[in-house]
């Protein structure tokens, strides 16, 4: 073949040659990048979560109450808004601060009657918030019952009434006694009547404690 025909050829052959021996060392490259990928992420450090806080049960907790609540008006279920009293520290950290806003709700209401029953009030605890955050906690009851009246009512009565025949004889007789025994009587068993009815009242600020049933457990960020 004629030499000056033999040169577009080597000219062809040379660019294919170099064309491959470019393209090479890009995929040997990508494949030393994929492979490189999973040794650098098992490299990269991992950042490891905190372990939560474990407030055991057991914990004294003593809040002060928001609100006013009676046995007269409360019923089972009635929200209740406190603030805590003590800080909960757990170690030597302190991780439920003082005034951290605690909620419950009435277990138990029983309002006591004119001259007989019980009145009777129950309270648990059941979330705090801590740091913005709130969290479900499960605590003792609060409870507190008062003892009726209607046997100290009848007393009361009777007692008037003697206390008014003693008065009205010694002042007319026995025409007196009669009227006294009535008067006496009827005083006896009013002032029973607006003594008798002993409702539990707790006012805002009072002070109540409690213990948590279950452990309280706080992530930490």
């Amino acid at each position: 073949m004629h030499p000056a025909r033999l040169s577009p050829w080597i000219c062809v052959i040379a660019l294919l040659a170099l064309c491959g021996c470019s393209s090479q060392p890009n995929s040997n490259t990508g494949a030393a990048a994929n492979s490189a990928s999973p040794a650098a992420e098992q490299a990269a450090p991992k950042q490891e979560q905190a372990p939560p806080i474990i407030v055991p049960a057991g914990t004294a907790i003593s809040v002060t109450v928001d609100q006013s609540v009676s046995s007269k008006d409360a019923a089972p279920g009635l929200h209740v808004e406190a603030s805590l009293a003590e800080p909960i520290v757990e170690g030597n950290q302190e991780v439920i601060p003082r005034g951290a806003k605690v909620s419950g709700e009435v277990t138990n209401a029983k309002s006591a009657g004119r001259f007989k029953g019980n009145a009777e009030l129950g309270i648990t605890l059941t979330s705090v918030v801590i740091h913005g955050h709130r969290y479900t906690i499960h605590t003792s009851t609060f409870s507190e019952a008062s003892k009726g009246r209607g046997k100290r009512t009848a007393e009361g009565a009777a007692i008037g009434a003697g206390a008014g025949a003693i008065i009205g004889a010694l002042a007319g007789g026995g025409k007196g006694a009669a009227i006294g025994a009535g008067a006496g009587g009827g005083a006896g068993v009013a002032g029973t009547a607006l003594t008798g009815n002993r409702d539990i009242t707790i006012a805002p600020e009072t002070k109540l404690n409690f213990k948590l049933t279950r452990a309280l457990e706080i992530p930490q960020k």
